[in-house]
């Protein structure tokens, strides 16, 4: 039997508990403190350690914001929220937990190669999550939303779902390969510029982000009356995963070919731009058309607003740009990395 811990009323116009219990905020403390102590430990093993605590925040920040509608953070206090339940305190408390393991990684591990070492975030990071997660769903900080209570296996280890072997590294991925990718910047690396890109390579990275993420985001949304041939995996079509990859590639073909001597950055803002302005339309028809079916959980977070022309939730069109960042970013790190042999 599913506990009611896993069973908690669903967000309404932020209308959930957030009156705080003694172990929740000794934990918060916990995490500000850590936090804390990481900036005293990390700036004595790098340079510009702000700069890089931010980008590592904010590709935590975007996913935790596009992410939401699966998981619920509650009686955190007032002070802890930004938007709905998501909350600023377990985001830099991520963000320096993913940093610190990548810093010392590096330092201890300089010779191994890239894929080698993401391999050892992965791992430190999985034992490391599913540790805390357990924490704050035991002490009713965490909880799920029905959606994901349903689409899981129902096997539960401490109270947390099995799924989290996989809903983790899915996460540490991404948000390593946005932080990694800005990192080539923040350390000024020079990288081997590469006249063709290897479209084969493009598309197969492009394929296991987007399908590895469409996976995780199953029981925020739904695919429907795609044709019956076109469903790989539960509900993911790859008539649908394949848009997206198209997007990405005609958005890499147009700066790859315009925007090639750019900056990184203003290359990098122009492909989530433009993918984003093809993307929200798509998605926008396959709402109102019934291809898309967003979950209760989902709805209900929604603040009402609906964007002109294309009459879809304001959500939509700020969560695209965010899947869309996280996506490039991954597979532009990866690309860079390959090519320049790291």
């Amino acid at each position: 039997m599913i506990s009611h811990l896993y069973l908690n009323p669903i967000l309404a116009n932020c209308n959930f508990d957030k009156s705080p219990t003694l172990p929740i905020v000794l934990f918060e403390i916990f995490i500000v403190a850590g936090v804390a102590a990481a900036f005293i430990i990390l700036r004595k093993v790098t340079d510009k350690l702000p700069l890089r605590f931010l980008i590592m925040s904010s590709g935590v920040m975007m996913f935790e914001l596009f992410t939401a509608p699966m998981w619920n953070n509650f009686r955190m206090g007032q002070w802890a929220y930004v938007y709905h339940d998501v909350s600023w305190i377990l985001t830099i408390g991520w963000a320096a937990l993913i940093l610190g393991v990548v810093l010392f990684v590096d330092k201890l591990l300089p010779d191994w190669k890239h894929w080698k070492r993401f391999a050892v975030y992965i791992g430190i990071l999985t034992v490391a999550v599913i540790v805390l997660e357990t924490i704050v769903v035991n002490i009713g900080l965490r909880s799920y939303s029905p959606e994901v209570v349903k689409a899981i296996s129902g096997i539960w280890v401490a109270g947390v779902p099995l799924e989290i072997l996989y809903y983790v590294p899915v996460f540490m991925a991404l948000i390593i390969s946005f932080y990694k990718y800005w990192s080539f910047i923040i350390d000024d690396i020079p990288l081997v510029p590469v006249k063709r890109r290897k479209w084969v390579r493009s598309f197969f990275l492009a394929f296991l982000a987007i399908f590895l993420f469409e996976v995780m985001i199953e029981p925020m949304v739904n695919n429907q009356n795609f044709p019956t041939w076109s469903y790989i995996f539960h509900d993911i079509s790859i008539t649908q995963t394949g848009m997206w990859i198209l997007i990405v590639g005609f958005a890499a073909a147009v700066v790859g070919r315009f925007f090639i001597n750019y900056p990184t950055p203003q290359r990098y803002a122009i492909a989530v731009i433009l993918t984003s302005a093809i993307a929200f339309p798509i998605e926008a028809w396959l709402m109102n058309n019934g291809y898309r079916v967003y979950g209760h959980s989902a709805v209900e977070t929604w603040i009402g607003y609906k964007t002109p022309l294309f009459n879809t939730p304001v959500e939509i069109a700020f969560g695209i740009p965010i899947y869309m960042a996280l996506i490039i970013a991954f597979i532009r790190y990866w690309e860079t990395a390959i090519d320049n042999k790291f």
